[in-house]
């Protein structure tokens, strides 16, 4: 319905989009179909663009490149998006702050008329009095009228309460990673622009995780229990990133964690810990009971000022591992400069 397609040419089209997965070896779950099948529409020139380029350089087309692409140009959550949650979060903090300040400053207010009554003079006892009488009303209808501005307030925060809560669920769906719960690249970029405009000479570590031999993983198990694996790895990973630490799935099977003011050699003792943990798991599949092998993990260690970009820093984290992924696994590479 979306393209005004017949029924034959929405079969032809579906038919096309499956066996574009296939010649991608990606299955077919419904994210990869959507993806597949607004490529061949050629519906938008973004999408198109970004798995050209994906091929172009070489790289494999896998789920976590076709969920991200769905997200971002399927569903088209833009920079806007992610700028409008950011305002409307500052917006909320600062109606909350200036009601409980309105609200302070207008209970100081009454109790100071309330104060004073007794310190009125006047050499005409009819005027004080009737000053009195005329202050009393006066307070009386005005600390009616904020009871009632109390109650509204009131309902307005629990409307802002619900709303925030409805904000971090959409903050959930732009910054987080739906399989792993991991933050994702627009969160790093993010957090790096929030440090860098804090302080420009913070440094921050950087660990980039690759699971070994995961593709062989994922063609001998099969993408459902691939994707059990790399959550509970994932899980297992981010148990060691304390607060400050800022756990990313930055690919299919790769994580990077960023861990501001942290120096480089307690960096690589983390990621030696991250990879014993790991080494020490053991899988069995809950359907066959079959007992899965051991995944082992190759770790690269360095460090950055934060105003190096988000791709900069993988990619030159990513070497640490990738030149010698080949003949050596289950190892922790720290950079020496």
């Amino acid at each position: 319905m979306q393209y005004h397609d017949s029924i034959e040419q929405a079969e032809q089209k579906m038919h096309a989009a499956i066996k574009q997965l296939q010649l991608w070896h990606i299955p077919a779950t419904p994210t990869n179909y959507a993806v597949s099948y607004h490529y061949l529409n050629q519906n938008s020139k973004q999408l198109n663009s970004a798995i050209e380029k994906q091929l172009a350089t070489g790289k494999k087309i896998d789920n976590f490149f076709l969920a991200e692409a769905y997200r971002q140009y399927v569903l088209k959550q833009s920079a806007f998006r992610s700028e409008l949650i950011d305002d409307l979060d500052e917006v909320l903090v600062d109606l909350h702050a200036n009601s409980t300040q309105s609200s302070v400053c207008t209970n100081h207010l009454i109790n100071q008329l309330d104060h004073n009554i007794s310190n009125l003079q006047s050499t005409n006892k009819n005027e004080v009095f009737s000053a009195i009488k005329q202050i009393r009303q006066n307070t009386k209808h005005f600390k009616l009228a904020q009871e009632k501005l109390a109650e509204q307030l009131r309902l307005s925060q629990r409307s802002t309460d619900a709303l925030r809560s409805e904000l971090d669920e959409v903050k959930k769906e732009v910054y987080l990673d739906p399989l792993t719960g991991l933050y994702n690249r627009k969160a790093m970029t993010k957090h790096l622009d929030t440090w860098l405009s804090n302080d420009p000479t913070k440094h921050v570590a950087a660990i980039v995780v690759n699971i070994d031999h995961f593709s062989q993983m994922n063609e001998r198990f099969g993408p459902l229990l691939s994707d059990v694996l790399l959550a509970k790895i994932a899980k297992k990973v981010s148990s060691y990133v304390g607060e400050s630490g800022l756990p990313i799935r930055s690919a299919g099977d790769e994580f990077l964690i960023l861990l501001p003011d942290v120096e480089r050699n307690i960096a690589g003792e983390i990621a030696e810990k991250i990879r014993q943990g790991v080494e020490k798991l053991r899988f069995v599949s809950s359907k066959s009971g079959t007992r899965l092998p051991p995944m082992t993990l190759s770790i690269g260690v360095s460090d950055y000022n934060v105003a190096t970009s988000a791709n900069a820093i993988i990619k030159q984290t990513r070497a640490l591992i990738s030149d010698i992924s080949q003949t050596l696994t289950n190892h922790v590479n720290i950079a020496n400069t």
